[in-house]
């Protein structure tokens, strides 16, 4: 599969997964370690509309700021604080476990998102993570997604303004949700 680069001002739906399907998360503090880091080295470069991160592979919505507000070593190269993010969590698992080598497959998967139909969508199916992989049974309470921090009035790094503009308030944004847990439910046997 061809890679997309990153580009100022583009939305993305980036994901991968653990070299050989191996978890990534093993414990609670491997999640939030990633979380800080994502704080440390994507939001200099990114708004993030989404997140979730499962054992053994994790997604984003996001959007990579224009280029007038990169810092002049992301405006070509947007793609080096996604390289700074893994290296650093890689070489923290690593030494925390006593591994070595390649902890995520090869390559960072990213998906242009070309149109706010299709970002709704993914953002559903972001939160709805949980569920279809049978990590939880509620996504609602699931710990390392951001559904909850578009559900309650705590302080958030996600650019929440912006998405709740595009399900026009919280109770569609719920409501939109449940309805696509409604029809994952339904075709569960199709996954």
């Amino acid at each position: 599969m061809k890679q997309d680069f990153f580009e100022p001002g583009v939305v993305y739906h980036v994901f991968n997964r653990g070299n050989n399907k191996e978890d990534i998360f093993k414990e609670e503090k491997n999640y939030v370690y990633f979380l800080s880091l994502i704080q440390k080295h994507l939001l200099p470069v990114a708004e993030i509309y989404a997140y979730c991160l499962l054992k053994n592979h994790f997604h984003l919505a996001l959007r990579i700021k224009d280029e007038p507000f990169l810092d002049d070593k992301y405006k070509q190269k947007p793609y080096l604080a996604f390289s700074n993010l893994f290296n650093a969590y890689t070489k923290s698992i690593n030494k925390l476990y006593n591994r070595t080598g390649s902890l995520f497959q090869e390559h960072l998967h990213r998906k242009r998102v070309e149109d706010e139909a299709y970002l709704t969508q993914l953002i559903a199916y972001i939160h709805l993570n949980p569920v279809k992989h049978a990590f939880s049974d509620d996504f609602k309470s699931y710990r390392y997604s951001s559904y909850q921090a578009y559900t309650t009035r705590k302080s958030t790094n996600l650019s929440c303004d912006y998405v709740m503009s595009l399900f026009e308030d919280r109770a569609n944004f719920e409501y939109w949700h449940d309805l696509n847990k409604l029809y994952l439910e339904d075709n569960m046997e199709d996954i």
